[in-house]
């Protein structure tokens, strides 16, 4: 079997884990029970050993069309052809109980004619390793895995099933007007199997639910269909239980079709945690931000191999993420290795010291005061950061080609200083906050005298070097440097000359620095797309940020989703879908929306 674009995928999800639904009404990836789990399917990354759950109309010359009921993560999925037309519903419930079984519910229905369907559900457990065995008793298929890693499941249906070898088939006929109903979930006890006479009900309850929260959203302006969008799959994946937000719900889908550059990203990582709580206090979602927050003020307490804080964490908090590789599999269209857990967790990485203060500080400021404990954490971590700020790291692109005294790091150890600075003056907080002066005019003057390069005019990627970083563009967003300082500007010009061909920004040019220690090469990066819009629309070019931005919306798939690259020719590539290009896209249509209306910002560092 042949892979499918990235881009053709849908995303289903209820806080626990997401499965990613193809055109052709397969589920091609799912973790279970959450979502850093083993995979039950991961034909995502193996089209013929990873496992799949497909059901599909047996039409002839079918067209397909897929699409978001509005305002839902309930995902529809059209089949036409001239016999007959057919819809499949994905969705996961939101149960009030948390203890309730995680589901999966999958119906089909015939609009026009008489349509013949087959369903194969193909279990792979843990990450397509470990056997299973499978019984299939009235109308429900349960798959035991032969080791303890995975839970067991189990398939209730409408319509007969069979067993092939482990895996379960179903061929059926449905006329216009009849459905069928698949619900795919955690064991029920034998005397409370899903109650399918109630599937409906359940539907309305998840339209209902996704209706309610998306309702809240204070965002009106122009694009209100790409935010919401956006918003509604970041609601996705954020964990219910925690309150963290993933990356992304995938690993190791890679950044070049063939290529190495193949991560694991369903994990938390601090960096995100300023994008996050500005794009949920701009919208106004203020319960995932004071989870968040709770989530990040956990994270203080916390000490790491290199520091007092580490880039990435589990979705609980938990700080070891030992990096596997699955040589078993054969990786997206050949790209190989597949990894799962991520060593980046073990590199030292100054820039999230000052995304953590300024998450610390949006929270401070829009929320409820940071304790007396909270405060002594901050002291303590300001304190190794004064004596570590000068330190050679990987820096934010996490590289693997040792450290060097980047630019971004720098601008993010100032930001450190200038957030703790402010947040003591307005809460009235005590702290050595003269020191903490000091260090912050320290870090601005070594950053003006050695990363400023006067014969290309602009500030590079990293100390001693000619190279730039689109890193860079997020300085006047981080209100280091003003958005219209004539240095800026030249440093605007400069990253256009070298790494943005149009609207697409390429990170830094990864032919001539070989700064990450890798082969080959990437595609351009999304979310340095977006932080490129907000640039422009900042320095008053709101004409142009416009333009792009709108044709940055193009490239987004069927469903407004987006990964975290394109390729040469528009393909999505890198983990699907991604929060940072969320993320930014959010910054980028509230600030320039707001800018086009001449309302000014009213959510600001």
């Amino acid at each position: 079997m042949s892979f499918q674009p990235i881009e053709n995928y849908g995303v289903i999800g209820n806080m626990r884990s997401i499965a990613l639904v193809g055109m052709d009404g397969s589920i091609d990836f799912l973790c279970y029970p959450d979502f850093d789990s083993p995979t039950v399917f991961v034909a995502l990354l193996d089209a013929n050993e990873g496992g799949r759950f497909q059901i599909q109309p047996q039409l002839t010359n079918m067209r397909i069309r897929q699409l978001y009921l509005p305002d839902t993560n309930i995902l529809l999925t059209r089949f036409l052809a001239e016999e007959g037309v057919a819809e499949l519903t994905d969705y996961m419930p939101i149960e009030k109980d948390v203890e309730q079984p995680n589901e999966i519910i999958r119906t089909v229905s015939v609009i026009r004619g008489n349509v013949h369907f087959k369903m194969h559900c193909q279990p792979r457990f843990n990450y397509a390793r470990s056997a299973h065995r499978t019984e299939i008793a009235e109308r429900c298929a349960t798959f035991f895995p032969i080791d303890d890693i995975c839970p067991p499941m189990a398939l209730y249906s409408t319509v007969a099933l069979e067993q092939h070898s482990e895996d379960v088939i179903s061929h059926f006929d449905l006329q216009a007007g009849a459905t069928a109903t698949f619900v795919l979930g955690g064991l029920r006890p034998r005397d409370q199997p899903p109650e399918m006479e109630f599937v409906g009900q359940r539907f309305q309850q998840t339209s209902g639910f996704w209706k309610t929260w998306i309702a809240k959203s204070k965002y009106k302006g122009r694009w209100r269909e790409m935010v919401n969008r956006s918003a509604l799959m970041l609601k996705l994946l954020i964990s219910r239980e925690h309150g963290s937000l993933i990356a992304a719900p995938t690993f190791s889908l890679p950044e070049s079709i063939g290529g190495v550059r193949n991560w694991d990203y369903r994990f938390t990582w601090l960096r995100d945690a300023t994008f996050s709580l500005y794009a949920l206090i701009r919208l106004g979602f203020v319960e995932e931000a004071e989870a968040f927050i709770e989530w990040l003020k956990g994270r203080l307490g916390d000490n790491a191999e290199r520091g007092p804080l580490q880039v990435m964490y589990g979705i609980d908090g938990r700080q070891k993420l030992d990096e596997l590789t699955l040589d078993h599999l054969s990786g997206y269209e050949g790209s190989r290795p597949v990894r799962i857990g991520n060593a980046a967790y073990q590199q030292l990485q100054l820039d999230i010291y000052g995304e953590m203060m300024d998450a610390i500080y949006l929270a401070n400021k829009y929320g409820d005061p940071i304790s007396y404990a909270g405060w002594q954490d901050v002291q303590r971590i300001l304190e190794w950061l004064r004596k570590n700020w000068q330190r050679p790291d990987e820096g934010i692109w996490e590289v693997r080609g040792g450290g060097r005294g980047f630019l971004h790091s720098r601008v993010m150890s100032w930001v450190a200083f200038d957030r703790a600075l402010r947040l003591a003056q307005k809460r009235s907080l005590s702290g050595p906050l003269d020191e903490w002066q000091r260090t912050r005019d320290e870090i601005r003057n070594d950053i003006f005298t050695n990363f400023w390069d006067d014969r290309l005019q602009s500030f590079v990627q990293a100390k001693g070097t000619e190279d730039l970083d689109a890193s860079a563009l997020l300085m006047p967003m981080m209100r280091f440097i003003s958005p219209v300082d004539p240095m800026w500007i030249s440093t605007l010009r400069a990253i256009e000359g070298r790494l943005i061909e149009d609207t697409l920004v390429r990170r830094y040019d990864v032919k001539r620095t070989h700064v990450d220690g890798l082969p080959g090469e990437e595609g351009s990066f999304i979310a340095c797309s977006f932080w490129y819009v907000e640039c422009l629309a900042r320095a008053g070019d709101l004409e142009r940020a416009q333009l792009l931005f709108e044709k940055l919306l193009g490239y987004a798939n069927h469903l407004g989703l987006y990964s975290e690259e394109l390729g040469a020719n528009g393909q999505h590539l890198g983990n699907f879908p991604q929060a940072l290009t969320h993320l930014a896209l959010i910054s980028a249509a509230t600030y320039l929306d707001r800018a086009l209306s001449g309302t000014g910002e009213t959510v600001w560092r």
